[in-house]
């Protein structure tokens, strides 16, 4: 089972990992805390999201997809209202939020859930949650847990780089410098070069986040990659496993074959 805080991040943050488990014969279940709208919009506006979310869940392989209900907080310095009938994730109680997350674990019996490092990545509000419920629900139901995240090297790096072509700006470069992991925190790298047309594809699926937002021109360039190109660029995932002893050298498996434990 995979948590996320929205429709998307499913494909950018753990996509390879989902499309390998499910190619594998796992069942893999898609879970988002939020549905991805930031200010209040009609209804067709939140279906089309998680009609999003769905068709990148298929795309991957996954046989369910859920959401838990609660509303994006944005990543901006103004936290709106909540919309009418939902509540924004960061203003909901984690114990709610909880429940909800363990009830769908404890019904699929899941055996592993991924979710995110301590710093939420970038440092969304909404991924810091993610990560804290997520580690909670762990607590209660005994998934082994493992946190999806980058090496804060790379990532800082890479950033630093695209700058100069316009592609990103600046604004975020700071919160990088502080966000996901230190490269040797880090306990299971996936190779899924080899799942990197599906990756792709899924982040594809999500159209509505291509024609906007300060990433939509990087990840417009990335979905045209021919698949071989985009597998070099994205087609490696990193997780933490809390308690986890840290050996020096990552894993490269989270889970052995379906049928093997």
């Amino acid at each position: 089972m995979a948590f996320h805080a929205h429709p998307d991040d499913e494909a950018l943050a753990t996509g390879g990992t989902l499309a390998r488990l499910a190619a594998e014969g796992h069942r893999v279940v898609i879970v988002v805390a939020t549905d991805g709208v930031v200010r209040d919009a009609p209804g067709a506006a939140l279906r089309a999201r998680l009609d999003e979310l769905r068709a990148s869940a298929a795309v991957l392989g996954a046989s369910r997809v859920e959401h838990l209900g609660y509303a994006d907080s944005g990543h901006g310095a103004e936290l709106y209202p909540d919309p009418p009938g939902r509540t924004r994730f960061v203003r909901a109680d984690p114990r709610e939020a909880t429940a909800r997350l363990a009830e769908i674990i404890r019904a699929e019996q899941a055996s592993i859930l991924l979710s995110y490092d301590v710093n939420g990545g970038y440092r969304h509000r909404d991924h810091l949650r993610v990560h804290e419920v997520g580690r909670l629900a762990a607590q209660q139901t005994g998934v082994r847990l493992l946190e999806a995240t980058l090496p804060r090297e790379l990532t800082v790096r890479a950033y630093t780089a695209l700058e100069w072509t316009g592609l990103v700006s600046g604004h975020n470069r700071q919160a990088l410098q502080h966000g996901f992991t230190p490269r040797a925190e880090i306990t299971h790298r996936l190779d899924v070069r080899g799942y990197a047309r599906q990756k792709r594809d899924a982040l594809a699926a999500h159209g509505s986040q291509l024609r906007k937002g300060r990433v939509a021109p990087l990840v417009r360039l990335l979905i045209r990659l021919p698949a071989p190109v985009f597998g070099l660029a994205l087609g490696r995932e990193y997780f933490i496993e809390p308690g986890a002893a840290r050996t020096g050298k990552p894993s490269r498996q989270i889970i052995p074959p379906a049928g093997q434990g």
